[in-house]
């Protein structure tokens, strides 16, 4: 019984992601060490993750702590790239990917409970890029989810850097 909940979950999330209206486009911000970013965070526990569990799109675990993991459009933060918030001193390494991201400049913070994830919010925060992710790495991961839409518009930003 509880397998076939699950089955049914991740069935209603793949289809609302095929009919969902992606986010508007916005233009990418400069890649340069230093950015100014718009944050917002998630936790495995939002309805929209239910059916992906404590794992990233990497299929790794969702990491808090010493390193955090971090959802972003992997065309303007490729996957793998690391950076420090200034203001918190914390780092975090890009992932995961999101709907809601694709297309835009914004970068989600994993938390590990809704407290956590409520506490911090929508911030605008500066960012230091400490290590730069691999374009070529994240198209390939997504090539094979190029079904769905938010993942379609990041390959084809990801062409035109690889």
């Amino acid at each position: 019984m509880l397998i076939r909940l699950l089955c049914l979950c991740a069935a209603l999330a793949l289809a609302a992601c095929s009919t969902r209206k992606l986010p508007k486009y916005e233009r990418p911000i400069a890649k340069t060490q230093f950015q100014r970013v718009r944050t917002t965070a998630y936790t495995h526990t939002e309805s929209d993750h239910l059916a992906y569990g404590c794992k990233t799109a990497c299929g790794t675990t969702l990491q808090c702590g010493h390193l955090n993991s971090a959802a972003a459009d992997w065309s303007r933060w490729p996957k793998g790239t690391v950076f420090r918030i200034c203001d918190t001193g914390e780092i975090c390494r890009v992932d995961d990917i999101g709907w809601a991201l694709s297309g835009r400049n914004t970068i989600d913070i994993y938390k590990p409970s809704r407290s956590a994830m409520n506490a911090w919010g929508v911030r605008n925060v500066d960012i230091e890029i400490l290590e730069w992710g691999t374009p070529q790495e994240s198209f390939n991961i997504l090539k094979p989810r190029a079904r769905f839409p938010h993942v379609k518009r990041m390959l084809d930003d990801l062409k035109r850097d690889i």
